[in-house]
């Protein structure tokens, strides 16, 4: 009897609290009434600055976590290396250079940078880093060079996808892994145009890296004016093999697709020979993997030229800000890398566990296997999350981690669409990760509010229905937790 008096005095406060509560009401009268919801598995927490609890459902179940997986990666990767930490990428050469000919070979060893070749707004233009490339020969001399140009990819651990990643997703452009030399963010451009004729194979005109050694196989039809136009692409980094499926319609013209590349070393060497070719250096050159080379014995490699990514912040903001799988990969294996010297997933996880501990975390609730969260064997609980939230916020890089997090209705990132008919105050507030998998659906991070942030996540996985289904009252909940905050003067 005593048991149950001390049970129902410990739940009375929350039941109380639960009845006032908008965001709990909405928890019970929405989301646990809803069937969709009903035949789904949802683990919902949301704690106050104090870490009192507002709202909350299965709080303690890991669940899968897709990319808010992300936000753990980052903030490891912005506290532990640093917000000005800079990747490094290196040429050297071996040889002698005689007469302006270099009779040797020009090295380029990656430093894990997954800026290098990118697009995005923050990363330096690859014509300025390959200039300062070739003026680093150009300071020796060097009009010619008789020899090889040399892909060193061995900053990180040759583990191009993790394990768990399912096949289907490693041929698109999302599921790229990481590598110790990036380009192009590890994709590949295919230039495709339609026959002349339906049902002849499309033509393939051209590719963006060019990878040497690389076997494309296109069995993309070219269908009638009417058919469904659709590409897709199967490769894996066993052998240098990529198979392009899919119906280009005549009518459509010149297309261009972009997917996953497994050998983004060696296109970074070939669009660099290219490059010395196109700026008046003879090149009687081969494109090599370091795999295939002899180590240079001691004084044989001199390097000539260190050039640097984008700072750690701004790396973290576009990883959070557009959800880029590659950067989080980079920056996960990055961390055991540089502090345990092995830049594998093994010690990447060991490094970011230790860390957690010193860092006092509780980690009941934690499985990351991954960088990203494109893994499956992800399982992150949502009190696990406000917990880690709670962490970063006691460390000086918390405004720029706090700073990469979307916020609903910016022109750029994930957040574009969510909230898009609420009123600003409402979507200003919300600083949130998204992450999606077939049948998963999460957002985590913050809330403004006047005695300091909410920390959140929701976390719905395994539903049978459609994701368009799902969303508006998930959005739902984030909309309660903001008026909620709103209201806390």
């Amino acid at each position: 009897m005593k048991k149950i008096v001390l049970l129902a005095l410990m739940l009375a406060p929350f039941s109380a609290f639960a009845q006032s509560n908008n965001v709990q009401k909405y928890i019970k009268n929405v989301l646990q009434a809803d069937p969709l919801f009903q035949n789904a598995v949802v683990g919902i927490y949301a704690e106050d600055a104090k870490g009192e609890c507002v709202a909350q459902w299965n709080p303690d179940l890991p669940l899968l976590t897709a990319s808010t997986m992300k936000t753990i990666t980052t903030g490891a990767a912005i506290t532990i290396l640093g917000k000005d930490f800079r990747y490094e990428t290196t040429v050297a050469y071996t040889g002698e250079i005689k007469d302006s000919i270099l009779e040797g070979d020009v090295w380029i060893i990656g430093g894990g940078d997954p800026t290098l070749g990118s697009t995005f707004p923050g990363a330096i233009p690859i014509e300025e880093i390959f200039g300062a490339w070739k003026g680093a020969l150009d300071s020796l001399g060097i009009k010619e060079i008789n020899g090889r140009i040399i892909a060193d990819d061995t900053y990180l651990t040759d583990e191009m996808i993790p394990d768990s990643w399912t096949w289907g997703n490693i041929g698109y452009n999302y599921g790229c892994g990481p590598s110790g030399l990036c380009y192009y963010e590890n994709t590949q451009d295919f230039y495709l145009s339609p026959s002349e004729s339906v049902g002849h194979p499309a033509i393939l005109t051209g590719t963006y890296p060019e990878v040497p050694g690389l076997d494309i196989r296109t069995y993309i039809n070219t269908g009638d004016s009417v058919s469904r136009y659709s590409t897709w692409c199967y490769l894996q980094n066993i052998t240098p093999t990529t198979e392009l499926h899919g119906n280009l319609p005549i009518s459509r013209g010149d297309v261009k697709r972009n997917f996953s590349n497994k050998y983004p070393h060696l296109g970074c060497a070939k669009e660099f020979e290219k490059y010395l070719v196109n700026n008046g250096i003879v090149c009687n050159t081969t494109i090599e993997d370091v795999d295939n080379v002899e180590t240079p014995a001691d004084g044989e490699l001199r390097k000539i030229k260190t050039t640097y990514s984008p700072t750690m912040s701004v790396i973290v903001d576009e990883t959070n800000l557009v959800s880029n799988n590659l950067f989080a990969e980079n920056l996960f294996k990055s961390l055991g890398k540089e502090v345990t010297g092995v830049g594998s997933y093994d010690s990447a996880r060991v490094v970011v566990e230790r860390w957690l501990t010193e860092q006092g975390v509780d980690m009941t609730g934690y499985t990351q296997d991954d960088g990203s969260g494109l893994s499956r064997e992800n399982y992150v609980s949502p009190r696990f999350f406000t917990k880690y939230y709670k962490m970063m916020m006691k460390n000086d890089t918390f405004a720029e981690y706090l700073a990469s997090f979307p916020v609903p209705g910016k022109e750029r990132g994930t957040l574009k669409n969510v909230l898009k008919d609420d009123v600003e105050e409402v979507k200003a507030r919300v600083h949130a990760k998204s992450g999606s998998l077939s049948c998963v659906r999460c957002y985590a991070g913050y809330v403004d509010c006047a005695q300091g942030p909410i920390r959140f996540a929701i976390l719905v996985n395994n539903f049978a229905a459609k994701t368009s289904e799902m969303q508006p009252k998930i959005e739902g909940f984030m909309r309660q937790l903001s008026i909620y905050a709103g209201k806390k003067k």
